[in-house]
C-alpha cells in the first residue's frame, strides 16, 4: 500500500475540525490528489452542505444504533409509500430490527438478504448517475430526499450490525470509518491513468488511510462477493454492479486496524476473491474494472494521536463523531463550517433545502 515513506505530499494539507479533536490530512502528490484537492476546495468554497447524518459507519458505541436507524427507515418509507408514482411503485413494508440482525444465539450476524432488498429499492426508485430513473424525476423533494436516505440507511444499518458484533466477539478488528460527503457535489471522471491506482492498494486498509469516496449508484464487484456470498453471476446480479468511474472532492478515512493480505484472513479472502472472479469471467489485472480502493492520502496520527494504538484512537474518535469544519490550508486557506447537528430539530430540513436547490438548478440548466 501506499506509505508515507514511498510518496511525496502535496504542500497543501487538510485540516478537519471535530468536537474536541483536530485532524491533519497529507495527500499524496499525483494529478489525482491534485485534482482531488481541487475538487474538495470547491465543495467548500460554494458551501456546499455536509452530510452529518452519514458520516460515521460502523460505531458500536453510536446513539444511531439498529433500533434508531430501522425507525428512521421506516420514517422514510412512509413518505415514499404515500408518493403517487406513475405507475405505481408496489408498497414497501416497514422493517424491524430482526429482519436485520440474527440474535446473540446466532452470533449477532448481519441478514444480508433484507440488505440486499432494500438496496434494490433504492436502486429501482433513484437508477443510476447515468440513467436517473422515472420514479426519481417526478418525485416531490421530500421523496426525492427519502429515496436517497435509502441507500445511506441500508450502508449505515450494514455497518452498525457488523460493527455491534465485533464489539461483542472481537472487538479488536471492528471497522469503524469516516465518510465525508456533501450534498450536490459534482462529481467528475477519473482520468485513464487513474484506474492504475487501483491496483497499487488494492483492498489494503490502514488505520488513519484517507481513500476515495465511492461517488455513485449500485456495487462493486467486490460488495456483490463478499455481501451475497460469491454468488454465481445472474443477469440480475450484472445489472446491479458498477466500476468506480467518478471522484468528487469527497473522502472516506479508515479508523479500523490496519489490515492487508499479510493477515492470514485477508490473504485467504483475496485468493477466494480472486478465484470468483476468474470463474465468473473478470480479469483481477484489468485496470477499468476499479478492483480496490485507491487511497489518496493519510491522517497524520503522530501528531493527532501520539501513534497510539488503534483501540486508544477508537476510545478518542467515538467522543468526537461531529465534524465541526473543514480547511484545506496552504498559500491560502479555503474552509466551511458545519454548525448544524443532528441533535437539532431542523438537520433534515437544511438538507432538504439545499437539496432543492440543486435540484432546481439543473432544471434552470437543462431548460436554458
Amino acid at each position: 500500500m501506499p506509505s508515507i515513506q514511498e510518496n511525496n505530499f502535496l504542500f497543501e494539507n487538510i485540516v478537519v475540525k471535530l468536537h474536541n479533536k483536530q485532524l491533519t490530512i497529507n495527500i499524496y502528490d499525483t494529478p489525482l490528489g491534485q485534482r482531488f484537492l481541487d475538487a474538495l476546495k470547491d465543495n467548500l468554497v460554494n458551501k456546499r452542505v455536509l452530510e452529518k447524518n452519514f458520516c460515521w459507519l460502523g460505531w458500536a458505541d453510536s446513539q444511531r444504533d439498529l433500533r434508531y436507524l430501522v425507525g428512521e427507515l421506516n420514517k422514510t418509507l412512509t413518505v415514499i409509500n404515500n408518493f403517487d408514482f406513475d405507475p405505481a411503485y408496489p408498497k414497501i413494508h416497514p422493517f424491524v430490527t430482526d429482519d436485520f440482525q440474527y440474535t446473540e444465539k446466532n452470533g449477532l450476524r448481519l441478514k444480508h438478504d433484507a440488505c440486499n432488498q432494500l438496496h434494490r429499492y433504492f436502486e429501482d426508485l433513484q437508477g443510476s448517475a447515468w440513467e436517473i430513473s422515472n420514479y426519481y424525476k417526478q418525485a416531490n423533494y421530500e421523496t426525492k430526499y427519502s429515496i436517497r436516505q435509502l441507500n445511506n440507511l441500508c450502508h449505515e444499518i450494514e455497518s452498525w450490525v457488523n460493527a455491534n458484533r465485533k464489539k461483542h466477539y472481537n472487538p479488536e478488528w471492528i471497522r469503524p470509518s469516516q465518510i465525508t460527503t456533501f450534498l450536490n457535489a459534482p462529481r467528475h471522471k477519473l482520468h485513464e491513468k487513474d484506474f492504475e491506482l487501483f491496483k497499487q492498494n488494492r483492498y489494503d486498509r490502514e488505520l488513519g488511510g484517507v481513500y476515495l469516496h465511492w461517488s455513485q449508484i449500485g456495487k462493486t464487484l467486490y460488495e456483490v462477493f463478499r455481501d451475497e456470498h460469491a454468488p454465481k453471476m445472474t443477469d440480475a446480479l450484472c445489472s446491479e454492479i458498477n466500476h468506480q468511474k467518478y471522484y468528487s472532492g469527497e473522502l472516506d478515512i479508515e479508523w479500523g486496524q490496519t489490515i492487508t493480505e499479510q493477515n492470514e484472513f485477508k490473504k485467504q479472502e483475496m485468493e477466494d476473491f480472486r478465484t470468483w472472479l476468474k470463474v465468473n469471467g473478470y480479469d483481477w489485472e484489468d485496470p477499468k474494472l476499479a478492483l480496490g480502493y485507491i487511497k489518496i492520502g493519510q491522517v497524520d496520527m503522530k501528531s493527532g494521536f501520539q501513534n497510539k494504538s488503534f483501540s486508544e484512537v477508537y476510545d478518542i474518535m467515538k467522543n468526537n463523531l461531529n465534524i465541526q469544519s473543514i480547511h484545506v490550508i496552504g498559500s491560502k486557506t479555503w474552509e466551511n463550517y458545519f454548525p448544524y447537528t443532528l441533535e437539532s430539530d431542523d438537520w433534515k430540513k437544511i438538507q432538504m433545502d439545499y437539496l432543492r436547490e440543486g435540484y432546481e438548478s439543473r432544471s434552470l440548466r437543462q431548460m436554458g
